[in-house]
């Protein structure tokens, strides 16, 4: 089935990683930009196209999608009367941590495990092709990318795509297979159905919603529209993924206002904000960042740090699976923060901390049995179950709180929110045969 469906998901997925969808976490509405909803109408052309049974809720930026049951009427009564109404998920948006405008998809067939330049050819063997199947002229793309190297050495996974077909981006901007894979394998699956109508599948609900990457994802979801008894996103990493628990998060803002005073009439009289805020990092736990923790462990991450000698900000977000380990740092980073201001008379520093998301292993297991109709799937698609923790957020997480359990499933990306993004076309195919075989009946 997997070679079937490969070149309608790559097709699928070019067109969609080429529009701009970035989310704004500072403007203010929902969506957040205008133009995730350019993305949405692509989408909604296309089930129109396909004769999909759908409705878009523009103001807020949400597609919902309904494939009808087709078992026969001798069901009810018997065993397929009791196929569950299953739901299926992909944000539209990409992160506001790397440009998504101009996207410039790169081809890399049969994959040599050599070194890959983005935007300036392949290491060893392997060739570089833009979407439209030309060569990539060396000189001018090096002229608009600086030399970025996907290479092995520094991501090792690359070594299991060995012989596959990868798209990257050409090194100047993300990719968006975070989650455009997923948004394109849900709509081959669509296609499927609506094809197949031999294929015997109960009640499927699909959602696309916008935001998702900076946690408003679900703000505007109607559970009542949806309709499924449970679901799935599909935005997670590399084939075979499965998680059914997540970070808590929350985010921390701290504001620093010191007292700015000529340096050359300052001794005894200037607090400089910029460095008490530097001060107030260095304070918190040294090994509690991202870069030096995984698995389970929480961290502790500056996403954003500026100011001057009158005025300083930084910005954290916290993590922790762990609920007890979570509220700790919430509480040290607000310590840390009182701490230093009154270790500075006439200084003042704010910190306001806001939850983002709560681990949604607690709502979901008490009903494994969802989890273990993915690992059932999989390995009737030939696919290793790899069942981790996430280290993020979905808008799953927050659907689980509000009553729709919804464990998270590979998209096939790796890499998310950076230049150095790419996905395996193979993987696309096999998560869409995936998706096909957990909505079978």
């Amino acid at each position: 089935m997997a070679l079937d469906l490969k070149s309608e998901v790559v097709e699928r997925f070019l067109r969609y990683a080429k529009i701009d969808t970035q989310s704004d976490e500072t403007s203010g509405t929902h969506p957040s930009s205008e133009k995730q909803l350019d993305l949405a109408r692509v989408l909604i052309s296309e089930l129109d196209d396909m004769g999909a049974q759908y409705s878009f809720d523009e103001e807020n930026g949400y597609i919902y999608c309904t494939i009808k049951e087709n078992l026969p009427e001798l069901a009810i009564g018997d065993d397929l009367a009791d196929v569950p109404k299953i739901g299926f998920i992909a944000h539209m948006d990409t992160s506001p941590e790397a440009s998504g405008a101009g996207v410039k998809p790169q081809i890399i067939e049969d994959y040599d495990g050599g070194d890959i330049v983005l935007g300036g050819g392949a290491g060893s063997d392997s060739q570089v092709k833009s979407d439209s199947n030309a060569y990539c002229d060396d000189a001018q793309q090096s002229k608009e990318s600086e030399q970025h190297i996907l290479s092995p050495s520094d991501f090792p996974e690359l070594l299991k795509y060995k012989g596959q077909t990868l798209i990257t981006s050409d090194g100047t901007t993300l990719l968006g297979s975070d989650d455009k894979s997923g948004i394109a394998e849900i709509m081959t699956m669509v296609h499927y159905f609506l094809t197949h109508p031999e294929i015997r599948h109960g009640q499927i609900y699909i959602a696309f919603t916008p935001d998702e990457e900076i946690g408003e994802g679900t703000l505007n979801f109607d559970l009542g529209k949806f309709g499924a008894d449970f679901a799935y996103t599909v935005d997670g990493g590399e084939l075979g993924e499965l998680s059914y628990e997540n970070f808590n998060a929350a985010t921390a803002v701290i504001k620093v206002t010191g007292r700015n005073v000529h340096p050359g009439e300052a001794y005894g009289k200037m607090i400089h904000a910029a460095r008490l805020a530097m001060e107030i990092d260095s304070k918190l736990p040294s090994k509690e960042r991202p870069e030096l923790t995984r698995d389970h462990e929480g961290f502790y991450h500056l996403t954003d740090m500026r100011g001057d000698a009158s005025e300083a900000s930084l910005v954290y977000i916290l993590r922790d699976h762990d609920s007890v380990l979570f509220e700790k740092k919430k509480e040290t980073i607000a310590a840390v923060c009182e701490e230093v201001e009154a270790a500075h008379p006439g200084a003042k520093v704010e910190c306001e901390i806001k939850d983002t998301y709560f681990n949604m292993i607690d709502k979901i297991r008490p009903h494994m049995e969802i989890v273990k109709r993915c690992e059932e799937a999989m390995r009737r698609c030939g696919i290793t179950p790899k069942i981790e923790p996430i280290r993020g957020g979905t808008d799953g997480a927050m659907l689980s709180y509000r009553g729709l359990l919804c464990p998270n499933i590979c998209a096939g990306g790796h890499n998310f929110h950076g230049v150095y993004e790419y996905v395996s076309c193979e993987a696309m195919a096999k998560i869409t045969e995936l998706l096909i075989e957990l909505a079978k009946a």
